[in-house]
């Protein structure tokens, strides 16, 4: 009787909601876990998960000398980073390190900060100038990059990028003031290295400012918001102190740090085809999550501002070419379908099995060609591990934060998914650890989870 009740409620109320709501609302993920589903799949692979509540995100990088130079949302801490270099410091004197995803450069920036010598790869040209600005510029003059940055021409004629909504991302006068910025910035023609430097510093000053001026907010997916104030000299404002801040750390990092030039290099290609011309002992990274969230697209305004992009065509160009999101092109997943060469593994085959029948159930979903997307997101991993794990030292650690999804009602245990794969490229799953709970998108009574994956190369 109470589940003819529960049925009559639910053909009633599906009167009244849009499709995705209906969905929701009869999803038998409800207040489920991911611990619950992740339980066959461990035993598997013969390993627990070690529940280890820690910070991870990079907001906490926010206040960090820096690392703060440029907010990156997507990023994680240099608190964690530093508790990893710092964990093996018995295992490895003098590690080297590398960060296959450099992004805005945590890794990058933390590892130097320890004196390490270290590497990195970023495939989005934004982020991957400001990732070498970070590391790059320690002895640039912090008196000289506050007296020029502070005595720019504002006579100049840069325009907003026409292919942005520019109009409607900032208000008249503050699009006005920042495009006198860009423009002073663009005018200052460097003769030396050093001036280079400060143009660079200047230029990720400037893109840092960018969604902190505009009607926009990024949440983490970028959009507008209803309710935001920005002053009409908030440009100046946000840029000098932006500056100051980078003042300040170049004075502290010149006068307490002895090694300002150890060996970084962060370098702009694709992971899966970087040849790698050196050996690591610590892998550290947090490849993008298979959560929908488009990365180029949320960075188009700094993207277009600094240009990195001419037209949407481009950006394009660079999302087809990172790890898949399930924002690419039909075109981009039609072509992975047909191909004859992509690693699989029974798991993965059977979550794309019932993803489909979901959605075939459903009869409606944002993407039909899901199964696809999850299937080469794990590809496009797989090529990237295998890349990296060649390039490790034996006793050497390979370690991902990553986070897990559920899609179309199908739980994806993107972390043990990972461990697979390193097992399979003949690494030893040392340890998962669970870091934080998270919710899904979708369901969001449902607990997902963020995890620490560690394999070691034996």
């Amino acid at each position: 009787m109470q589940n003819l009740k529960q049925l009559s409620f639910l053909s009633e109320s599906s009167k009244k909601l849009n499709v995705r709501q209906f969905n929701i609302i009869r999803s038998p993920k409800q207040n489920g876990t991911a611990r619950d589903d992740s339980k066959p799949y461990l035993v598997e692979l013969g390993i627990e998960i070690i529940n280890k509540p820690q910070p991870i995100q990079f907001l906490r990088n926010s206040d960090e000398r820096v690392h703060r130079w440029s907010p990156y949302v997507q990023g994680f801490s240099a608190e964690f980073v530093q508790r990893t270099i710092a964990n093996y410091e018995q295992d490895y004197h003098s590690p080297v390190i590398f960060d296959p995803f450099a992004g805005s450069g945590t890794v990058l920036v933390q590892s130097k900060l320890n004196n390490c010598e270290v590497y990195g790869v970023e495939l989005n040209p934004l982020l991957h100038i400001i990732a070498k600005t970070k590391i790059k510029t320690w002895q640039i003059n912090p008196d000289r990059l506050l007296n020029v940055s502070n005595n720019l021409p504002h006579n100049g004629e840069y325009k907003a990028p026409e292919f942005l909504k520019s109009e409607q991302h900032f208000k008249p006068a503050v699009l006005k003031n920042l495009e006198k910025i860009k423009s002073g910035i663009d005018q200052f023609n460097p003769t030396s290295d050093e001036e280079q430097g400060i143009k660079d510093l200047m230029l990720v000053a400037f893109s840092s400012i960018l969604i902190d001026c505009s009607n926009l907010k990024r949440s983490p997916c970028l959009g507008y918001t209803k309710n935001k104030s920005v002053k009409d000299d908030a440009p100046y404002i946000f840029f000098a102190k932006k500056i100051r801040e980078i003042f300040s750390d170049l004075k502290f990092l010149q006068n307490d740090f002895k090694n300002l030039d150890s060996k970084s290099e962060v370098y702009l290609a694709n992971s899966k085809e970087f040849q790698h011309k050196n050996f690591y002992d610590l892998a550290i990274t947090s490849p993008p999550y298979m959560n929908g969230l488009d990365y180029v697209m949320n960075y188009k305004i700094e993207m277009g501002w600094l240009g990195f992009a001419e037209d949407h065509k481009q950006l394009k160009k660079v999302k087809d070419d990172m790890v898949v999101c399930d924002n690419v092109s039909k075109g981009l997943i039609q072509k992975f379908h047909n191909e004859n060469q992509r690693y699989t593994n029974d798991w993965l085959e059977e979550i794309k099995f019932n993803i489909k029948k979901n959605i075939e159930e459903r009869g409606s979903y944002r993407r039909a060609d899901m199964p696809d997307i999850v299937h080469k997101y794990f590809d496009d991993l797989y090529i990237i591990m295998k890349n990296v794990a060649s390039a490790i030292n034996h006793g050497g650690r390979f370690i991902l934060v990553v986070g897990d999804s559920l899609i179309a009602d199908v739980y994806v245990p993107t972390d043990l998914l990972l461990a697979r794969i390193g097992k399979e490229l003949g690494l030893t799953i040392e340890k998962i650890e669970k870091a934080r709970n998270r919710r899904s998108g979708q369901i969001r009574s449902y607990k997902l989870r963020e995890s620490i994956v560690t394999l070691r190369k034996e």
